[in-house]
């Protein structure tokens, strides 16, 4: 009980740097003309999800290298749902970042399932990006998702993605914001997490 009590401390923690991160760059960033809605994220929610993730963690007993993989996808994920709600962009520093050092450690361990995993799903976000020029789909998700597949691995990440793409459509279709672009980020960022304890696994 103590040890989720305090992982959930450290993981909320974790998703307080973000935001306060998140915020800081995105003070130097105007938002484009042509980009989705600014809006205030929801920092206490972030909070708290991130706090009871860290709490299932250790419920499920999470190895401690795991538990340092999820600390570093949730600061990426808290960090990108809020600078994409912000200011309608993803920094590289919360997304090519952190997926680096995922793809450093699974290079180190020979873990290639990971590193095949991030390909797999970043290729057809990536060539969405491209054929869209960033209108329909940015860089930055498509990078996102490449975290989103190095820590959930590429089948349970397919499916966590395809879920994000859904409900993105269906609130965008349902918040009266049907002709300004979708941010993304958000989406993502909340189905990767529901599904991290159980890419820690895979």
């Amino acid at each position: 009980m103590i040890a989720a009590l305090l992982a959930a401390l450290f993981f909320g923690c974790i998703a307080f740097i973000a935001t306060q991160t998140s915020a800081s760059v995105c003070r130097n960033i105007t938002p484009a003309d042509d980009g989705p809605q600014t809006s205030k994220p929801p920092y206490a929610v972030l909070v708290v999800a991130a706090a009871v993730l860290g709490g299932i963690f250790v419920a499920l007993h999470t190895p401690p290298l795991e538990l340092g993989i999820a600390a570093i996808v949730i600061f990426a994920l808290v960090a990108c749902w809020c600078s994409d709600a912000l200011c309608g962009f993803l920094p590289d520093a919360f997304t090519l970042g952190p997926l680096a050092a995922i793809l450093l450690f699974a290079f180190a361990q020979r873990d290639w399932e990971i590193i095949v995993s991030a390909a797999i799903i970043f290729v057809p976000f990536a060539a969405a990006a491209l054929f869209s020029r960033g209108l329909g789909m940015g860089w930055g998700d498509a990078k996102l998702v490449a975290l989103t597949g190095a820590a959930l691995g590429a089948p349970l990440g397919a499916v966590a993605l395809a879920v994000a793409c859904v409900a993105a459509v269906v609130v965008h279709r349902f918040t009266g914001a049907r002709n300004s672009p979708i941010a993304f980020a958000p989406y993502i960022a909340a189905l990767t997490g529901a599904a991290l304890p159980l890419g820690l696994t895979h």
